[in-house]
C-alpha cells in the first residue's frame, strides 16, 4: 500500500509530505495507481526544487518521496502542495485499497535554513 502522509501547521498551511510504499496491483512498471501518486509528487517536488527555488529538506528512494520546507508556507506553495493533495485524493478514492492518505497536523514547520541540493549521487545533501 502507498501512504501519502501530508503535513500541515495549526492554521492548515501545508509544510511538506511524505510518500511511502507501492500499491501492488500490477507489476512493477504497469501499476496505474503506483504511477499517479508518483507523477503529482514528484512534480510537486520538483516544481519547489527547480521552479521556486523554495529552501526544504528531501528524501527520495525506492518507493519513497518527502519533502518538507525549511521555510514559512505561503499562498504559493499552498497551491503547489494543495495540487499535489486533489490528485492523491482522487487516485485514493479510485483505489483505496491501493493509496491511503494520512494528514498530519506538526507543530513547527521550520526548524533550519538549510537548503537542499542535489549531489548528483540521487541524494540530497
Amino acid at each position: 500500500m502507498i501512504v501519502a502522509e501530508i503535513f500541515t501547521q495549526a492554521d492548515g498551511k501545508i509544510t511538506g509530505f511524505s510518500i511511502d510504499g507501492h500499491s501492488n496491483t500490477a507489476p512493477r512498471g504497469q501499476d496505474i495507481f503506483c504511477a499517479g501518486v508518483s507523477t503529482v509528487s514528484q512534480a510537486a517536488y520538483m516544481c519547489f526544487y527547480e521552479h521556486l527555488k523554495r529552501k526544504f529538506k528531501g528524501d527520495f528512494g525506492e518507493g519513497r518521496l518527502a519533502l518538507e520546507l525549511q521555510e514559512p508556507p505561503d499562498e504559493v506553495t499552498e497551491g503547489v502542495f494543495r495540487t499535489m493533495l486533489i490528485g492523491i485524493r482522487e487516485i485514493e478514492k479510485l483505489a483505496p485499497q491501493a493509496v491511503k492518505l494520512v494528514i498530519t497536523q506538526k507543530n513547527s514547520a521550520v526548524d533550519s535554513t538549510e537548503s537542499c541540493k542535489l549531489n548528483g549521487g540521487g541524494n540530497f545533501d
